[in-house]
């Protein structure tokens, strides 16, 4: 193998690809950044076991072929050469080392057989589609901080991927909880994806995708089996296995009777609680909400930093006190981009549904505090 490369291009593909590889493994091979040059690109990947992430790159290739060298060290290098430089990589005749040159600087790295590398990304996937891309990003920002981070709940540690209906349309539906808070965010059911199985996006996964498709213009190619999703756009392909667990009924948790109806700017209403949590102490960080005619009082009470209250003006007439989580509800007020902020309320002791008022596609579940 032998091969010329621009040096922005490598590092550009090296930071996307080294991110799959955990700091510390067990098997050496998995340190290991699969590298094939074919005519005119190479290509790289990575991969953990669970998660695959391959990506293609232009490169003037003199000598087709194939190895693996240590993803973070050839990153690291990468990173440090000049700018504008050319990176030459060559595969010594035996295949156990690598030269990396570019201009005076020269590194030799040492490879592992290509052989050893694991295969993540075999087998079929018979359910695929495709959605744009300012969608997907838009599926994982307004449901991903919902995930779970508790193991023992490990389905509820990532995003819950599946075909419904809303007002009898049929839909796209993404869902995230970790007991404490529920959020789903529906988009039209793309043409391929009708049948497709119910799957969970493991948390990795949907970080990394978020990532990688931060640029991402054009529409993502997803293809999906019972246990593993693949999305492909650009020159990249992501796979990765899938969360194996039945995602609880999250129906069950979004009440259908909350009468108490208010609608309030989510800029003002954020900004606030952020303001008033700043007095709140301990984990939950919990806030008191009294709502009283026409009037939102926010505050916060701690023995140690003392008090916070602050006004806002709302639509509705309701009187209503319930606590919540100033972390949660800010998480889930931020991704409110609208004029309105509508809650849904019934009594202290029970789930709120927040919405936007003017997008009505995501839906978030809080539970309250006792304050």
């Amino acid at each position: 193998m032998k091969l010329s490369i621009e040096r922005a291009a490598l590092l550009r593909c090296l930071n996307h690809v080294q991110s799959a590889v955990e700091k510390r493994n067990t098997i050496p091979i998995l340190a290991n950044v699969l590298m094939r040059a074919e005519k005119g690109s190479l290509s790289l990947s990575t991969t953990d076991m669970d998660l695959e992430i391959n990506e293609s790159v232009a490169a003037q290739v003199g000598t087709p072929g194939a190895t693996t060298a240590p993803a973070h060290t050839l990153h690291d290098i990468v990173r440090k050469l000049p700018e504008d430089s050319t990176v030459d990589l060559m595969l010594n005749s035996d295949g156990t080392q690598m030269t990396v040159k570019a201009g005076r600087s020269q590194f030799k790295l040492s490879c592992l057989p290509v052989e050893d590398f694991p295969a993540l990304g075999a087998g079929e996937l018979p359910t695929n589609f495709a959605i744009p891309a300012a969608d997907l990003r838009a599926l994982v920002d307004r449901t991903r901080f919902a995930m779970s981070t508790e193991e023992t709940r490990y389905y509820l540690n990532g995003i819950y991927l599946h075909e419904s209906e809303s007002n009898g349309v049929p839909v796209l539906r993404a869902v995230a909880t970790d007991g404490h808070r529920l959020a789903r965010f529906d988009m039209p059911l793309p043409d391929g994806a009708s049948g497709m199985p119910g799957v969970i996006i493991p948390r990795k996964a949907v970080a990394e995708l978020r990532k990688l498709t931060e640029e991402a213009a054009d529409a993502i190619k997803i293809s999906l089996s019972k246990n593993k999703v693949r999305f492909a756009f650009d020159h990249i392909v992501l796979t990765s296995k899938l969360i194996e667990g039945t995602f609880p009924d999250y129906q069950r948790v979004i009440p259908q009777n909350n009468n108490k109806i208010i609608e309030v700017d989510p800029k003002t209403f954020t900004s606030a609680i952020d303001r008033v949590s700043t007095i709140s102490d301990g984990k939950s960080r919990a806030v008191k909400i009294t709502l009283q005619g026409k009037t939102m009082t926010i505050s916060a009470n701690s023995p140690e930093a003392g008090s916070a209250v602050e006004e806002l003006e709302i639509n509705g007439d309701t009187e209503l006190e319930i606590g919540f989580n100033a972390r949660y509800l800010l998480d889930i007020t931020t991704q409110i981009d609208g004029e309105g902020c509508r809650l849904s309320l019934a009594d202290p002791a029970s789930p709120t549904i927040i919405q936007d008022n003017g997008d009505l596609s995501a839906l978030y579940v809080l539970m309250p505090l006792r304050v």
